[in-house]
């Protein structure tokens, strides 16, 4: 799009693909126990991820979003957590047609009715894709989120594509009270991954 307002717009209509950006993110990962012992500021814990290869197509998702759908549920398993205790997820949300109907429909496949009571946000709305370092940064975002108790907008959601039918926070920042968050990634070639975070 030629319009900066709409030119990176996670689910909505009008979506034509992602701008690129330019970021970084560092996070150090440490042993509950060894944190604990040595009295470091814990910030949040991770309690558990999952990874899946759709074996699919080089750039294009699964269609039926089979891979998108087994991550989230490892991520959940590993984490011993119910769909329902999520409270916030920032979805992959690259703006583009294919990811944002997809990752929408491996949501609903892997939480069920929680699908629709989480709020879901794509922060590459306000940042741009930063490709390899998109994961990082997006999982910074879902660790504020749990410490702030404010969950990030999809901003600029005017017109939701109507297989993009979750509550994707739009417009403005929400306050809810959150204990469990989860980033998604999803990579060309098929790779997705997700992880989930406890407040402490």
């Amino acid at each position: 799009s030629n319009d900066p307002n709409v030119a990176s717009v996670p689910f909505d209509s009008r979506r034509t693909g992602f701008v690129i950006a330019e970021g970084a993110g560092i996070l150090i990962l440490e042993a509950y126990d060894e944190a604990v012992k040595r009295g470091a500021p814990i910030i949040a814990e991770m309690i558990g991820y999952g990874t899946t290869s759709d074996a699919f197509h080089m750039t294009a998702p699964d269609d039926e979003a089979n891979g998108i759908t087994a991550c989230i549920e490892l991520a959940l398993n590993d984490a011993g957590i119910n769909p329902s205790d999520l409270g916030y997820i920032n979805a992959h949300g690259t703006s583009t047609v294919l990811n944002d109907k997809l990752e929408t429909l491996g949501i609903k496949k892997a939480l069920g009715k929680a699908a629709y009571d989480v709020n879901i946000s794509s922060t590459k709305s306000m940042t741009g894709h930063a490709l390899g370092a998109a994961g990082a940064i997006e999982t910074i975002a879902v660790i504020k989120a749990l410490q702030t108790s404010i969950i990030p907008p999809t901003i600029h959601l005017d017109q939701p594509d109507p297989e993009c039918d979750l509550n994707y926070t739009p417009h403005k920042a929400v306050k809810r009270d959150i204990n469990y968050a989860m980033n998604i990634n999803i990579g060309f070639g098929g790779q997705n991954a997700a992880i989930i975070f406890k407040k402490v």
